[in-house]
């Protein structure tokens, strides 16, 4: 009697944390001067999770790219303006492939055929006023060549994509 109490509370238990972990339907992730609206993930190319909770992974995806967008276009908008971005499409460097029972988990493999894109609307405030407005689709075909391939930071090949967008198309208009 006292294992059936224990298997009946352990599976509400398990059911609660599953329910916590629903995806939000268009997530926002803010940080310093950005702010990013992801629009609709589901529908994104491949932000596909390899081996964790696939909720939990794009959460900490954006969370990630809008962390290092902040730290670039701090460096490159006036104190008072501000970013503002809505995604429409994401797809990582790489593709994720079932490893077939070897790991309990599927792999990533980056190779240049499957390089990193982003689509996205956006706008530079600066208080009430748009300064600048615009749409991109970026991808970058030679990403493989371009970073430091002793470089082991996540998701490098999207941060560069959006660091170079920012320097080449942001910059010089401001």
């Amino acid at each position: 009697m006292k294992a059936k109490h224990i298997l009946v509370a352990s599976l509400l238990v398990s059911s609660s944390v599953w329910a916590a972990d629903e995806a939000v339907e268009n997530p926002v992730t803010e940080n310093g001067v950005v702010k990013v609206e992801w629009q609709d993930p589901s529908s994104f190319r491949d932000i596909r999770s390899s081996g964790e909770i696939q909720s939990r992974y794009e959460n900490r995806t954006f969370e990630q790219l809008t962390k290092n967008l902040n730290k670039e276009a701090s460096k490159i908008l006036k104190p008072e303006q501000k970013l503002e971005m809505v995604v429409t499409d994401l797809d990582l460097a790489g593709d994720v492939r079932p490893t077939f029972g070897a790991t309990t988990n599927d792999i990533r493999v980056v190779k240049d055929i499957y390089p990193p894109r982003i689509t996205f609307s956006y706008k530079i405030v600066e208080g009430d006023k748009v300064v600048m407005a615009g749409d991109e689709k970026l991808t970058d075909m030679g990403f493989m060549y371009s970073i430091n391939k002793m470089n082991d930071k996540p998701y490098r090949y999207e941060n560069a994509l959006l660091t170079s967008w920012l320097k080449d198309t942001v910059k010089p208009k401001l």
